[in-house]
């Protein structure tokens, strides 16, 4: 007879949850021996100082290794992985032992193990009872009839109830699935809960991730920007210096050109400087080969000679910070520059680069007309968002009349 696959796939079901929760109690009753032995030593000698404490650390001493049972125990029997909230000490000593004690996570698993784990241990007794209680009451009248016959005819009745008894275990058997999988999924989300990393926990682990992830990222496309930059400098501009010079060279080499070709190269020579100007431009802004190179001193300077304005420069860095600091503070530099330059009106520029301790601070301070938004299409708003991607703070105090100030912290601790 093939036995339907859904009835299989629930027999199976049970037999694993039943299997589960017969396991789960007497790791669930470890404990109360403990309390018992302290409970009634205690009454019986009245000695409450010492049994106690012996009590409670035999209690807390048990706890970290019911826990890991209760882990090995969902994993292998139910495929529930319990995390740990935090690194397993590889060595115990009073100091960790202290710590381990003042985290919440310890608390969270001694209420575990102490009060609800007897709950649970009753609900396992309970299904347990109705597993048997079905079994017995299903193969009742195989086991009857291998009873002597003398006993089976002293029974009075058996032949009546026996069909009642059949009848109540088969629907207490059909139950046991159903029975079985609410308390083995209650256990399981209750052990999740208390014995692994709290919702606090879950979150901190989840913002260190999304640091994490977010850094990979801007590094990522730092080192994007850094290959365009190669790619530009090293193939694109170079044909485009080749042109200009063989421009340069037919117009030099052959004067019996008529004018108007001649105008047409020479026009074409001013082109192809002019894309090699604009192309220098795009790779500087891209990411400069001189802030790879020689650091974010050597890049300001170049982009302070690069300012139709008197730029005082100061760079106090005893050390150069991680790449994506440096190119930040280049970036927000550049385009405080060239806001100054566009719409600020001023006649000088005064800007400040210094590390205090784990921050790099940036300073960029102009004397024009002041008056300066976020809103009104400057760059301000995409600078605040660059700063941001690295955790930093960006200032600004822009009055009307001036000054105006960019005050940028970018954290560049290694």
């Amino acid at each position: 007879m093939t036995i339907p696959p859904r009835l299989g796939r629930l027999a199976r079901r049970a037999r694993r949850d039943t299997g589960f929760l017969a396991t789960g109690v007497p790791v669930h009753l470890a404990l109360v021996p403990v309390w018992a032995w302290g409970a009634t030593t205690t009454a019986r000698t009245g000695n409450w100082a010492l049994t106690l404490p012996v009590s409670v650390a035999l209690v807390l001493s048990g706890v970290p290794v019911l826990t890991m049972v209760q882990r090995y125990r969902h994993r292998a029997l139910l495929g529930v992985d319990i995390r740990r909230s935090a690194p397993v000490p590889q060595r115990w000593s009073p100091t960790t032992a202290l710590r381990w004690l003042s985290s919440p996570r310890a608390w969270r698993q001694v209420g575990y193990h102490l009060l609800l784990g007897p709950l649970v241990a009753l609900s396992e007794l309970l299904v347990l009872v109705v597993a048997a209680a079905g079994l017995a009451g299903a193969t009742g009248y195989g086991w009857v009839w291998a009873l002597p016959v003398g006993v089976r005819r002293d029974w009075l009745g058996w032949a009546t109830l026996m069909p009642c008894y059949t009848v109540l275990g088969l629907f207490l058997l059909s139950l046991l699935p159903w029975l079985a999988g609410v308390v083995a999924l209650a256990e399981s989300r209750s052990a999740a809960a208390l014995l692994g990393p709290s919702r606090a926990d879950r979150l901190q682990e989840r913002v260190a991730y999304l640091a994490g992830s977010r850094t990979d990222l801007i590094e990522a496309v730092d080192a994007e920007r850094r290959r365009i930059e190669r790619d530009l400098h090293d193939g694109t501009q170079q044909r485009l210096v080749s042109l200009a010079v063989n421009l340069g060279l037919a117009m030099a080499t052959r004067p019996d050109l008529p004018g108007e070709a001649r105008e047409a190269l020479a026009e074409a020579h001013l082109e192809a400087k002019a894309a090699i100007d604009e192309l220098n431009d795009l790779v500087r802004g891209l990411h400069p080969a001189v802030l790879e190179d020689r650091g974010l001193d050597a890049a300001l300077s170049g982009l302070a000679a690069r300012v139709p304005l008197p730029v005082r420069l100061r760079v106090e860095l005893p050390e150069r910070a991680v790449p994506a600091v440096e190119s930040v503070a280049y970036f927000v530099i550049s385009e405080a520059l060239t806001n100054v330059t566009k719409h600020a009106g001023a006649s000088r520029v005064e800007v400040t680069v210094r590390r205090v301790g784990t921050v790099l601070r940036v300073n960029v301070t102009d004397d024009g007309l002041g008056g300066a938004d976020p809103s009104g299409g400057t760059g301000l708003s995409g600078l605040a968002k660059r700063v941001g991607s690295v955790d930093g703070v960006f200032r600004l105090s822009s009055p009307v009349g001036g000054p105006t100030s960019v005050m940028v912290e970018l954290p560049c601790a290694r």
